[in-house]
C-alpha cells in the first residue's frame, strides 16, 4: 500500500494549542493554574481557552486579526496563548515595561484590533492609544472572567502550520523594536524540546518568573501543558515570594535571567533547599562565579541560549557525566557556556568573516548562524531587517563565540562589543568574567572607552556584591592577575547597570557614559 501523502486524511498540522486539548483529556482533573486565589484543572482550562476564542470572535476579531496581551504573568497572559490562536488571531503580548510610546508604536504596527488588559496597566495603556488614529477594543481583566464565562465555546482550526501564530517584538537597545513572526510549526517543536530538555512530568510544579511576553516565555506556556505539569503565576520578581514558593510550594522548575539568580542569591532568605530545583538562565553569559553560589543553594542551573528570533531557546548546555568530577570552578565553567542545538534545532555554525566554520579549537573567533523550525518567519512589515538578518540559508545572530573541541559553542562577545585596543581584539565577556570572579563584586559590563594611542581601551561598570567596597585599583590589578596587561580595564565606575525592560544589560548606554567620563578624565596608556 503506498503510504499516505503529507495533504491525505491522515495528516495534521502542527499547533501548540493541541497540548491543552491532549491536557483536557489526559490530565482533566489535574490543577493546571494556581495564580492567588485563582486555580483551575486542565479540564476547566480547555473550556476557557475555547470561550476566550468564543469571547474573540464577539468583538469582531477575524482569522489572522491581532490581539495584543497587556498584563503581568496571570492565568488571563496564560490563556491568551491558547484562546488568540483558538480564534485563528495572531498573539501579541506586550512588555509591560515600556513607555507608552513603545507600547503605542507596537499596536499601531501590529495592527492590533484588541487588547486584553490588566486593569493595573490602563493609565499607561490608555496614554499608549490616546495619539492613535486607530484605537484597539479593550477588555480589562476586571470582566475579563465574567466575559469568558458567559462566552460560547469557539473554534479555529489550523490549516497551515507555518502560518503565524505570534508576533514578538524585539527589545532592542537601539532603533524601534522589531517583530518577530512565529509559526504554530516552530512553537510547538520549541514547545517540545523545552519540555525533553527540562525533564518536565505531571509532578512539575513550574513558577512563572520568566516573563510571558518576553518570547512567549520561551515556549513554556505550551511546554508546562504539554507535561500536564502546574502553571504556578507569579504577577512580579519579587525574591521573597519566589524563595516562599520555593521552600513552600514544592516549585521545581523555573527561568531567570542571570541578574534574577544574582537576587536570589544574595537575599536573606537564600537557603540550601531540601529538594533539587531546576533552573534554565538565559538573556546573558552567567558567571561561572554566580552559578557556582547558587548550585550550593540546591539550584541545578542549565544555560540556555537564544534571540526572540528563535523562538527563545536554540542552544543549551547539556551537562555531562564527566563534569560531575571536576572541582566546582571548573565544573561552572563548562556550564557556562552555550552548548549545543535543542534536539528540535539544526546544529549551529560559528564562522569567520569569509563565511567559513572556525576550527574547533576554543580559541578561534566566529559569528554563530542558525537554522531550522525554530527560527522565525521574519520580522512583520520589514522585508529589509529581515534580508539584513540571514546570510543564505542561516540567521546571523550578531553573537561572536568559539567552539571548543566537544563540540560546544561558548559566546566572547557580541560582534558590535568587541574592544580592539592597538589592533588586539579583547572580547568583554572575558573580562567581565574576571571582574566578577572578585567575591565583592556583583556583576559587571566592559565597554570601549577612546583612547588617543590605542584607539580603544576597556572601561568597566560595576555592582558590588552586599556589603562589598573593593576599590577601582585593587579591582585593576585583580583582573591583571588573571588576564593579559592590555585586557584589564583602564577605568572602574561603580553603580547599577542599567537594564532593558528585558533584563537585557543596556551597553549603549554605558558607551556613551564611558565617552562623556573619558573626555572629562584622560585615560592612562595600558
Amino acid at each position: 500500500m503506498a503510504p499516505t501523502s503529507a495533504t491525505g486524511q491522515a495528516f495534521t498540522e502542527l499547533t501548540p494549542v493541541s497540548f491543552l486539548r491532549r491536557a483536557a483529556a489526559v490530565f482533566a482533573d489535574r490543577p493546571a493554574v494556581v495564580d492567588g486565589e485563582f486555580r483551575c484543572t486542565y479540564a476547566e482550562l480547555w473550556e476557557r481557552a475555547q470561550r476566550l476564542a468564543g469571547l474573540l470572535a464577539r468583538h469582531g476579531v477575524q482569522p489572522g486579526d491581532r490581539v495584543c496581551v497587556f498584563a503581568p504573568n496571570t492565568h488571563l497572559t496564560l490563556e491568551a496563548h491558547y484562546g488568540v490562536p483558538l480564534a485563528g488571531a495572531v498573539l501579541v503580548a506586550l512588555n509591560t515595561r515600556l513607555s507608552a510610546g513603545e507600547i503605542g508604536y507596537i499596536i499601531e504596527h501590529s495592527g492590533a484590533r484588541l487588547v486584553l488588559a490588566d486593569t493595573e496597566l490602563l493609565p499607561l495603556l490608555g496614554n499608549a492609544i490616546a495619539e492613535l488614529s486607530d484605537r484597539p477594543g479593550v477588555i480589562t481583566s476586571d470582566d475579563y472572567d465574567q466575559l469568558v464565562a458567559e462566552s460560547p465555546r469557539h473554534r479555529v482550526e489550523v490549516t497551515d502550520e507555518r502560518g503565524l501564530l505570534a508576533i514578538n517584538y524585539t527589545s532592542g537597545t537601539t532603533g524601534r523594536p522589531k517583530g518577530v513572526m512565529y509559526h504554530h510549526r516552530g512553537a510547538y517543536l520549541n514547545a517540545l524540546a523545552m519540555a525533553f530538555h527540562t525533564t518536565m512530568d505531571t509532578a512539575t510544579r513550574y513558577l512563572w518568573t520568566l516573563p510571558m511576553f518576553h518570547t512567549n516565555g520561551w515556549c513554556f506556556p505550551w511546554a508546562v501543558t504539554a507535561a500536564g505539569g502546574v502553571h504556578h503565576c507569579l504577577r512580579k520578581v519579587d525574591p521573597v515570594e519566589i524563595w516562599r514558593a520555593l521552600i513552600s510550594d514544592g516549585v521545581t522548575h523555573l527561568c531567570a535571567a542571570p541578574t534574577v539568580l544574582s537576587m536570589l542569591a544574595d537575599h536573606p532568605d537564600a537557603t540550601p533547599l531540601a529538594h533539587p530545583v531546576r533552573v534554565f538562565a538565559g538573556g546573558a553569559p552567567p558567571r561561572p562565579t554566580l552559578l557556582a553560589r547558587v548550585t550550593e543553594l540546591g539550584l541545578d542551573v542549565t544555560h540556555f541560549y537564544g534571540l526572540t528570533e528563535t523562538f527563545g531557546n536554540a542552544l543549551l548546555c547539556v551537562g555531562q557525566p564527566e563534569w560531575e568530577d571536576l572541582a566546582p570552578g571548573d565544573r561552572a565553567g563548562r556550564v557556562a557556556r552555550q552548548g549545543i542545538a535543542n534536539v528540535v534545532g539544526e546544529p549551529a555554525r560559528v564562522v569567520d568573516r569569509a563565511g567559513n566554520d572556525v576550527p574547533a579549537d576554543g580559541s578561534s573567533l566566529g559569528e554563530i548562524l542558525l537554522r531550522g523550525n525554530n527560527v522565525m518567519l521574519g520580522y512583520f512589515r520589514d522585508e529589509q531587517a529581515t534580508a539584513d538578518a540571514t546570510a543564505g540559508e542561516w540567521f546571523r545572530t550578531g553573537d561572536l563565540a568559539v567552539r571548543h573541541p566537544d563540540g560546544y559553542v561558548e559566546i566572547k562577545d557580541r560582534a558590535k562589543d568587541v574592544i580592539i585596543s592597538g589592533g588586539e581584539n579583547i572580547t568583554s565577556v572575558e573580562v567581565e568574567n574576571a571582574l566578577t570572579a572578585h567575591p565583592e563584586v556583583a556583576d559587571a559590563a566592559v565597554v570601549a572607552g577612546p583612547h588617543d594611542v590605542w584607539g580603544e581601551v576597556p572601561i568597566a561598570f560595576v555592582t558590588h556584591r552586599p556589603g562589598g567596597s573593593v576599590g577601582e585599583r585593587e579591582l585593576i590589578e585583580f583582573v591583571r592577575s588573571r588576564l593579559a596587561r592590555f585586557k584589564a580595564p583602564q577605568r572602574v565606575f561603580f553603580g547599577r547597570l542599567p537594564t532593558t525592560s528585558t533584563g537585557k544589560l543596556q551597553k549603549n548606554l554605558l558607551r556613551e557614559r564611558a565617552r562623556g567620563l573619558v573626555s572629562e578624565e584622560k585615560v592612562t596608556t595600558p
